[in-house]
């Protein structure tokens, strides 16, 4: 190793200021005898030269390192002879006679060479000077010379001179070469500690600021690595994970002190922390609420008919038809406790409000017609209640009803795993008519009874925080919406942000349609002043600074227009891989078949399909087409949709390319699970995948001979290609699978037709074609690695 700045051998004797033998001799002795006195030395040998000199060189006490020693007297200057007088005329110097009297010597600054200066010097009193007298009254004087011009009087060199500002030019021409000199040296300077900055830093280590998530070529660039390095330690730490890839704070810091890197946890403060208040409240702060209480049910089982025996008012005669349109947020008493409760059309709003994030309800009323028994959307019911994790009061409505037959719905019950407390359940069910108003005392106690026991509490002396329960524009109002408040207080006048919205509460009006001038939690409460009109189940804030208010709104609306959905949907693809990272310990599926056997069928084998690592929960299975309130349950608790012989409609399907949701659709049932065992025990993918082309829907049907049946067909999506497979879907059930025969526009065979071009299609060895039936045309191709 060689040191970064050349130590020579005499300049280390000349600092030392010993010989340069005796540097060379110190090295004979022990180390390598140098060549000369200009050799370089190395840093072992600069150690065995500072230690050797250190021993031999003690001092006997720390005083004679502090020892200063005593100034010299300076010499004292010694006295001139006085200046001979010179001639005016002729400027040469004139002996002068003897003097009358002593002249005072004249001051000079050389002192005489050979007079050497005393040692010490008695102080002598000054004399004062004698007066002299000269007489002047015989001297000629020439007055005519003052009479010549200056000129004359300059001398000879001085006037074969030329320009007196030459002389400063030679001055002005050394200059530059002074300050060049002076520059290259003041460079060299700075390059020296430049390149000792540079070492020093490199024995340093390197201080990295991780935050909580960091892309792994970000994470090079911080450490000044390449990202190939960086891949391949991630690798070696049994991390799979390209440059693009995104990893947490832990792996991202083993991988920096894998390279000596100092780590750092970055803390990235938003917007949104400054502005908003999320800080958890203590137990001091905390008291009670009203529980918010969620009716759902079947279409027609009485949803709203038992709000309006509650609430003393007719609200579905106002509706359509009697059925309900909009979601209402309404606060009611009973017996002294207050209870807010939320009339949803169905599960759908329900659902929707809890996929993003707005866990508002806390109970979960479920209407169940005594004369009608359980159907499909109280079963969906069900399930999106036990996917929020809410208990559940199941109310037995029309008991008053003829044919009504309670012990059979609570045996139906039983099916989807709410066993009655009277059956040693833990599901509290109620009797009730909401005609007649019969039972409906006691599921209020019920409500009130489970409300007690969730301990629901919160902090009213902070700044509101909630949901947006509905939002509309009204035309003499503008924005209008309902909010839910869950935390804190909402006063009037305050600056509040909802989403991509901002306002003040101009005007607050309860769900009687008074205004209030604040509201506490679990108040509903209808709110005019916003910007513009939010999204129902946002969450809601007040803040206390518009202006920043709104730059979180933009940031808002500027990331939902470039990022659209972040959340990264489970699938069967990743599914292997996400187990293994920990991420996956429930696989949520939601089976959807053409008739209830295969349902039933394929939910026990799922199930069966359970391990250590993960746990298949089927949180819904149901018959008929997968619709968008199945694509909804799926996206918000992160499920896999599986079909057995039926098909997604269109609307359906878009909701699922937009919310990034699995579908898996099969028409065997062993194909069925064993791709889904395939996943979980993360072997092989399979080899071929089915890629849907396009529809077209059947609107004639021509009967041709030797040939069989024609269908004049009308192309909705895609498109029909020549030599594809073709399914025959009739009220969103397959109930044929085969090859197409022909295809042709007029009496032209083509090789496709596009959307919104009619054509002929004829299928091999099926001529069952209705009008309306819809021709799903697809293909199932290679995957390749």
């Amino acid at each position: 190793m060689s040191t970064m700045f050349k130590y020579r051998v005499h300049e280390v004797a000349k600092d030392f200021n010993v010989p340069t033998k005796t540097i060379a001799e110190i090295l004979t002795k022990y180390a390598t005898a140098p060549k000369n006195h200009m050799q370089v030395l190395t840093v072992q040998e600069l150690d065995i030269i500072f230690q050797y000199l250190t021993v031999n060189n003690q001092i006997d006490s720390i005083e004679e390192i502090y020892k200063v020693e005593a100034p010299k007297p300076a010499p004292e200057p010694k006295k001139e002879d006085a200046p001979r007088p010179v001639d005016a005329k002729t400027g040469k110097p004139v002996t002068p006679a003897a003097p009358a009297a002593p002249v005072q010597p004249a001051r000079t600054d050389n002192p005489a060479p050979k007079q050497a200066p005393k040692a010490e010097k008695e102080f002598v009193a000054r004399k004062a000077p004698e007066k002299r007298v000269i007489d002047t009254s015989g001297a000629t004087i020439n007055i005519a010379k003052y009479d010549d011009r200056l000129d004359k009087l300059v001398p000879d060199r001085a006037e074969n001179m030329r320009h007196g500002k030459e002389k400063f030019g030679k001055k002005n021409q050394q200059r530059p070469q002074t300050m060049a000199s002076s520059a290259k040296r003041r460079a060299e300077e700075r390059d020296r500690m430049q390149r000792l900055q540079f070492e020093i830093a490199k024995k340093a280590p390197l201080k990295v600021a991780i935050p909580d998530e960091i892309a792994v070529g970000e994470l090079a660039s911080r450490m000044k690595k390449s990202g190939a390095d960086v891949v391949k330690r991630l690798i070696k730490l049994g991390v799979m994970a390209s440059i693009s890839d995104i990893i947490d704070y832990e792996t991202a810091a083993l991988v920096a002190i894998e390279f000596n890197c100092k780590v750092e946890h970055e803390v990235v403060v938003t917007i949104e922390d400054k502005l908003l208040d999320l800080r958890e409240d203590t137990d001091e702060e905390l008291r009670s609420r009203a529980p918010v209480v969620v009716v759902m049910g079947h279409v027609d089982h009485g949803k709203t008919s038992l709000l309006d025996r509650i609430r003393a008012a007719n609200v579905a005669s106002g509706e359509a038809g009697g059925i309900t349109q909009h979601i209402g947020a309404y606060s009611v008493s009973v017996n002294g406790s207050p209870i807010t409760f939320l009339d949803t059309p169905g599960h759908e709003a329900f659902t929707a409000m809890r996929a993003r994030g707005a866990m508002v309800t806390d109970i979960a009323i479920l209407i169940v017609a005594a004369d009608d028994g359980i159907m499909p959307q109280t079963v969906e019911s069900i399930n999106h209640a036990k996917a929020a994790g809410i208990p559940i009061i199941v109310a037995i409505n029309k008991i008053d009803m003829p044919g009504a037959n309670p012990e059979k719905i609570k045996q139906q019950l039983t099916e989807h795993g709410l066993l009655s407390d009277e059956w040693g359940g833990d599901t509290i069910i109620c009797e009730i008519s909401a005609k007649t108003g019969e039972g409906i005392d006691k599921l209020l106690e019920m409500v009130v009874l489970t409300a007690e026991m969730g301990e629901l509490r919160a902090n009213p002396d902070r700044l509101a925080r909630g949901t947006v329960i509905e939002a509309r524009i009204d035309k003499g109002r503008g924005p209008i919406m309902t909010v839910l408040v869950q935390n804190g207080t909402l006063k009037q006048g305050d600056i509040i942000i909802a989403g991509t919205s901002v306002g003040h509460v101009r005007v607050m009006t309860n769900d009687k349609g008074e205004r209030v001038e604040e509201a506490g939690p679990s108040v509903p409460v209808e709110i005019a002043g916003m910007s513009e009109v939010p999204e129902a189940g946002e969450p809601f804030n007040a803040v206390s600074d518009e202006r920043m208010a709104r730059e979180l709104a933009e940031e808002r609306r500027s990331e939902r227009k470039n990022v659209g959905v972040a959340e990264v949907k489970v699938s069967l693809d990743d599914l292997f891989t996400r187990i293994q990272q920990g991420e996956v310990k429930d696989l949520n599926i939601i089976v959807k078949a053409d008739v209830q056997g295969s349902a039933e069928a394929i939910k026990t084998s799922l199930e069966k399909l359970s391990g250590e690592e993960v746990r298949v929960v089927v949180i819904h299975s149901a018959v008929g087409a997968i619709n968008e309130s199945d694509v909804m349950l799926a996206a918000t608790s992160g499920a896999i949709i599986v079909g057995f012989n039926v098909r997604p409609d269109n609307s359906a399907r878009d909701s699922a390319v937009r919310s990034g949701v699995d579908i898996r659709l099969h028409s065997i049932i062993y194909d069925c699970i064993q791709e889904i065992e395939v996943a979980i025990r993360g072997m092989q993918a399979p080899k071929f995948r089915e890629v849907v082309y396009g529809h077209a829907e059947v609107r004639q049907v021509i009967k041709v001979s030797n040939v069989g049946t024609v269908c004049g067909s009308y192309v909705q999506d895609g498109k029909i290609v020549r030599g594809c497979q073709l399914r025959v879907i009739r009220d969103n059930t397959v109930i044929y699978t085969g090859a197409l025969g022909s295809l042709r526009r007029f009496k032209d065979d083509v090789r496709e037709v596009a959307t919104n071009y009619e054509c002929g299609i004829s299928i091999e060895k099926y001529n069952d074609v209705r009008e309306g039936d819809i021709l799903e045309a697809f293909a199932m191709e290679e995957i390749k690695d």
